[in-house]
C-alpha cells in the first residue's frame, strides 16, 4: 500500500514538472506550435549580423522549448534586399534584415538614418533607434506588411578604392564608386565629385575585381568579412554615414502567431540586439587591425570632414524637405537630448 502511494505521488510530480516545463513564467500553458522560419540576410554568417542572427535563432529555440526553429540564410543566398523585402511582405520569407535606407520607398522617415554626418558615434545611433524616433519608425511598418523587431548595428560606412589614397575632397573626384541603390547615397557621392554607380551588394565583389567600379563604401567589419581587401588597396575612414539594420518579420506570418509566440520573438530579438551591437563594435576595431596588414589606411582630418559636410548640405536640405521638416526636427531634438544625457 505504501509503495502504491509513493508511485502515485511520483506520478503526480512527473505530471506537474511536465506542465511547468510547457508553461510560461506566469505558470499558464503556452500556445506554441511547431514552426520553421527562414531568416535571410546579406552578410556572412561570421559577420556580427550573422552572429546576431545565430544568437536570435538560439534564443527562439530555447524560449520555445525547441518548437520554433529559425534557419539562417546568409550571404544573400535567397536574394538581395529587394528580393528579401518582397518575400517578407508576401510571406515567403519570414524574417530578414537590411539597411534602413532600403525601407525608404515604404516609410520615407527611415531616410534620416542615411543623412551624412548625422551621428557622432554608434551610441547616439543606438539611443535614437531605441527611443521615441525608433518606435515611430517601427509603428509605420505594419501597414506595409512588415513587423519591426528592433534595429541592429551594421556600423559607420567608410570609403575604399583601388586607385589612390583619399586624403582630401579632391581625391574623391572622378572615382567610380559603388553606392547602395538608394537615391540619397547616389546624390551624396555625385555631389562630392565621384561617379556613383548603384549596384546590388551580391554583385559588388565581382564589379570591384573586374574594375567595373573603382571603389565602394561600407563598414569596416563588412569590408573584412567580404574580403574586399583582396580587390581594394586603399581604405579611408570617413565615417560619413551610419547604417542601422532593422530586423523585419512578415506581418502575414506574424498575424498567424499566438501572443506567446510573438513574445518569444520579441524577447529573443531584444536580447540578441544587445549582444549583436556589442560584437559589432568589437569587430569593427578588430577588423581595422586585420585590414592594416593588407590595405593602406588613413583617416580624414577634421577640416576635410567639415568640407565634405558643407558640400553635401544641399542634398541633406533636399531630403529633409522630402522626409518632412517636423520629423527631422524631432530627430535633431532627440539627438540633442541624448547628447545632454552623456
Amino acid at each position: 500500500m505504501r509503495k502504491s502511494k509513493i508511485k502515485l505521488i511520483a506520478g503526480f510530480c512527473a505530471v506537474a514538472v511536465t506542465a511547468l516545463l510547457s508553461a510560461g513564467n506566469d505558470g499558464h500553458a503556452q500556445d506554441i506550435k511547431n514552426r520553421t522560419l527562414k531568416f535571410s540576410f546579406g552578410q556572412a554568417k561570421e559577420h556580427p549580423m550573422g552572429m546576431g542572427a545565430q544568437r536570435f535563432s538560439d534564443l527562439v529555440s530555447e524560449k520555445s522549448g525547441g518548437k520554433i526553429k529559425v534557419n539562417l540564410f546568409p550571404n544573400a543566398t535567397l536574394g538581395g534586399d529587394n528580393q528579401n523585402l518582397s518575400g517578407a511582405r508576401g510571406g515567403t520569407v519570414e524574417l530578414t534584415t537590411m539597411v534602413t535606407g532600403a525601407l525608404v520607398p515604404l516609410v520615407k522617415e527611415f531616410m534620416v538614418f542615411d543623412f551624412p554626418f548625422l551621428f557622432n558615434n554608434a551610441q547616439e545611433a543606438h539611443a535614437l533607434a531605441d527611443g521615441p524616433i525608433g518606435k515611430t519608425l517601427m509603428d509605420k511598418l505594419p501597414e506595409h506588411g512588415l513587423v519591426g523587431l528592433g534595429i541592429w548595428d551594421l556600423g559607420f560606412r567608410n570609403l575604399t578604392n583601388s586607385k589612390r589614397p583619399i586624403n582630401k575632397l579632391e581625391d574623391i573626384q572622378g572615382l567610380k564608386l559603388r553606392t547602395l541603390q538608394i537615391p540619397i547615397y547616389i546624390e551624396v557621392f555625385n555631389k562630392l565629385g565621384a561617379n556613383a554607380v548603384p549596384l546590388a551588394f551580391p554583385e559588388l565583389y565581382t564589379a570591384l575585381e573586374q574594375k567595373a567600379v573603382d571603389g565602394q563604401e561600407n563598414p569596416v567589419a563588412l569590408i573584412e568579412a567580404t574580403k574586399f581587401n583582396e580587390v581594394q588597396k586603399y581604405l579611408t575612414l570617413t565615417r560619413h554615414t551610419y547604417s542601422g539594420m532593422p530586423i523585419l518579420m512578415s506581418k502575414k506570418v506574424w498575424d498567424t502567431f499566438s501572443a506567446d509566440e510573438r513574445r518569444i520573438l520579441e524577447e529573443a530579438a531584444f536580447e540578441a540586439k544587445a549582444e549583436q551591437r556589442k560584437s559589432s563594435l568589437a569587430k569593427d576595431t578588430e577588423s581595422l587591425e586585420t585590414l592594416k596588414k593588407t590595405m593602406q589606411i588613413n583617416e580624414l582630418s577634421a577640416d576635410e570632414v567639415a568640407k565634405l559636410r558643407q558640400i553635401v548640405q544641399p542634398v541633406v536640405e533636399k531630403y529633409t524637405t522630402q522626409v518632412g521638416d517636423s520629423f527631422v526636427n524631432e530627430v535633431r531634438s532627440e539627438l540633442n537630448k541624448i547628447r545632454e544625457r552623456k
